[in-house]
Formats: C-alpha cells, sequence, structure tokens
C-alpha cells in the first residue's frame, strides 16, 4: 500500500469573478471528490503541484492571482473539450 496522500480540489468558475475553491479532500474525500466530478461530467485535471499549492487554500477562497493564468488555460481546455463557449 501507498503511504502517498490522495489530495482533490475542485473549483467554481461562474465566468465573472475568480474561480474558488469549492471542495477539497484527501484519501477517502479526494475519492468522493473525483467520483463526483466523473458522474457530473466534469473534467478532471491532474497536476500534484497544482493540486498541493490549491489544498492549502480555503474553502469559498479565491485562486491566488499568480494561478490565474495556469487556472484560465485548464478552464479553456475544459471548456474545449465541452463544446462549451465562454460569455461574450
Amino acid at each position: 500500500m501507498s503511504d502517498e496522500v490522495q489530495k482533490a480540489v475542485a473549483l467554481y468558475y461562474d465566468g465573472d469573478k475568480p474561480p474558488i475553491v469549492s471542495a477539497s479532500g484527501q484519501n477517502d474525500l479526494a475519492e468522493q471528490i473525483i467520483e463526483l466530478a466523473r458522474e457530473y461530467g466534469i473534467p478532471l485535471y491532474e497536476n500534484s503541484e497544482l493540486v498541493n499549492v490549491l489544498a492549502t487554500l480555503e474553502l469559498g477562497e479565491s485562486i491566488p492571482e499568480a494561478l490565474y493564468l495556469s487556472i484560465a488555460e485548464i478552464i479553456a481546455f475544459a471548456y474545449y473539450i465541452q463544446g462549451k463557449k465562454p460569455k461574450a
């Protein structure tokens, strides 16, 4: 069995304000977050360094400005693979 802690962080983005942390957890809770995302067709992005930074934020907290570009690229790709377009 691996001693590595599994982490997951979910972000909420309304298109107007910076994304906020809507869920965060480790191990069993992380698995539940991932399963819910799959169940609802929410794209997943795996990046251990990014999740470690995001996991330090509180629920409801906006992502730090330093991560805007990285998160924007992830959101843009998620929109693309879902056939969505950002608000004009």
